[in-house]
């Protein structure tokens, strides 16, 4: 029994090992994070070996070794929106010559391989990856992405991003988190000052759902949100009259607790706002789509990943022939490879292993 049991896991470690092996031929995540498509390409890390760059969007862990890519990759590209944001959060990219802007649909070649941006609804400018390589095989990352309106890329080989990659991370609940949102605002304005903790990309989505709400008050920013936000607008998106937090009038406000709405970073959470009515804008929340925490406190749910069954449904569309699921910016890559070979019976790995 026990030499059966260990040919068993024996033969279950070399059948691991061969899928690996076999997905890694076209697409790869390599131990830094970066996703490897095609001969040419790295997306969002750095990688020595890969002439081409790809920045998908402007979140942290997807800017990672921009500088490495700036010195040494022959080409970086982007869309003109993450562009911007990147310049916005890091100052200008140089040498400029080295970045190639691209439209969504827009192709650029390289070597015999052609490259494709399509748009992914995460934040602006976000996109997805398609390489078209010269044995005919379509090769795609989707990025960040939710499933509402982001176009499932037909391949052959597909990355998968995995933030919500456990079965239990699904929103089941069917009301109106944007609704919500607003009720609650306006309801914490009565008592004076409200300060909405999020990340980039949703702090300007909460200002245009506030904006296009009718909801007056100042919104109040310091100058890391404020650049980021100019951003927003100059690519068309509506956010209302921002004030800086520096400013006088808005100074005022923040003391004496006047109605107003003061938009912080995450990072910012634990050191302003302490005694006033709080909002955390995050996607970890599935239970309800708005939770008190605390006396002042309140989570919504209003995330830009999609959740478990929406990453299942991409798979499910773009009917890849194999998956490899994001096991570096998040831990459950494993899980979601499991279960997309579980429910689909598409073989999927998560790279990188550990």
């Amino acid at each position: 029994m026990q030499r059966s049991s260990r040919n068993s896991k024996l033969a279950c470690s070399e059948k691991r090992s061969t899928s690996v092996r076999t997905l890694a031929l076209d697409a790869s995540i390599t131990e830094r994070g970066a996703i490897l498509l095609g001969e040419n390409v790295a997306c969002d890390a750095f990688e020595a070996t890969r002439p081409v760059r790809v920045v998908t969007h402007a979140h942290a862990d997807h800017i990672a070794g921009l500088g490495s890519s700036l010195r040494k990759c022959r080409k970086i590209l982007m869309t003109a929106a993450t562009k911007d944001l990147v310049e916005a959060m890091k100052g200008p990219l140089t040498p400029e010559s080295r970045i190639e802007v691209l439209e969504y649909e827009k192709s650029v070649s390289y070597g015999d391989e052609r490259i494709t941006l399509f748009k992914a609804e995460h934040i602006l400018g976000a996109a997805q990856v398609l390489v078209e390589t010269p044995n005919g095989h379509r090769v795609a990352y989707t990025g960040d992405f939710k499933i509402e309106q982001t176009r499932a890329l037909r391949c052959d080989t597909l990355v998968l991003e995995a933030t919500y990659g456990n079965p239990s991370f699904n929103r089941a609940f069917s009301v109106d988190v944007r609704k919500q949102l607003v009720s609650l605002v306006e309801k914490q304005l009565r008592q004076g000052t409200v300060y909405v903790f999020g990340f980039n990309g949703k702090l300007q989505e909460v200002m245009q759902i506030l904006n296009d709400a009718d909801v007056t008050v100042p919104f109040i920013v310091p100058e890391s949100v404020h650049k980021i936000s100019r951003v927003y607008e100059r690519h068309g998106m509506r956010l209302g009259y921002l004030t800086l937090s520096t400013e006088r009038d808005a100074r005022k406000l923040l003391s004496e607790n006047l109605p107003s709405i003061a938009f912080y970073h995450m990072n910012s959470a634990k050191s302003v706002g302490l005694n006033c009515n709080r909002i955390y804008v995050t996607g970890w929340e599935f239970q309800t789509p708005c939770r008190q925490t605390g006396p002042n406190e309140y989570v919504i749910a209003l995330s830009d990943h999609s959740d478990f069954n929406g990453l299942i449904e991409y798979v499910r569309r773009a009917n890849p022939k194999k998956v490899v699921t994001d096991n570096y910016r998040i831990s459950h890559g494993e899980t979601l490879a499991k279960e997309i070979q579980k429910r689909l019976g598409i073989p999927a790995v998560a790279l990188p292993t550990y």
